[in-house]
C-alpha cells in the first residue's frame, strides 16, 4: 500500500501560522490578552510592530473598505502580505502576492483571493511606479 506524505514548504507553514495568529488575535480588545497561538512565531511579532502603518496602506489600496468592514482573515492575510512587500522585502513581489493568493484561497471565502490580489496589485503597481 502506497502511503502519500505531503511535505509544506516551511516558509508557506510559516507565513500560515502568522496569518493564524493575527487572525486569531484579532477576536482580542485587550491588547494585554493578544497570546497568539504559534509562540515560536517571530514573523508574526514583526506584523505587529509594523501593524499601524500597514493598516494605513490597507485603508489606502482598499479605500472603499474600511478595515472593520474587511473579513478578519482577509486582513490578516493583507497585514502580512504588506509587512512582506514594503518592510521585509526579502522575497520577489510575486512570490509574496501568489503565496497571499494561495493563502486567500485555503483560509478566506470564495472570493477573498481575488480582493486581496487587488488590493496587493494596487500596492505593487505604485511601488513599481516609483
Amino acid at each position: 500500500m502506497w502511503q502519500i506524505s505531503i511535505i509544506m514548504d516551511p516558509r508557506h507553514t510559516n507565513r500560515l501560522h502568522t496569518v493564524q495568529n493575527l487572525f486569531a488575535i484579532s477576536f482580542t480588545a485587550d491588547e494585554s490578552k493578544k497570546i497568539p497561538p504559534h509562540k515560536k512565531n517571530t514573523l508574526f511579532l514583526d506584523v505587529r510592530a509594523h501593524e499601524a502603518e500597514i493598516n494605513k496602506l490597507i485603508s489606502k489600496y482598499a479605500p472603499k473598505f474600511p478595515l472593520d468592514r474587511i473579513a478578519r482573515i482577509d486582513l490578516s492575510i493583507l497585514q502580512l502580505a504588506l509587512y512582506e512587500l514594503t518592510v521585509l522585502k526579502r522575497d520577489p513581489m510575486k512570490v509574496i502576492i501568489n503565496e497571499a493568493v494561495e493563502l486567500a484561497k485555503e483560509l478566506g471565502n470564495d472570493r477573498s483571493f481575488a480582493f486581496v490580489n487587488a488590493v496587493l496589485g494596487s500596492v505593487v503597481e505604485d511601488i513599481e511606479s516609483k
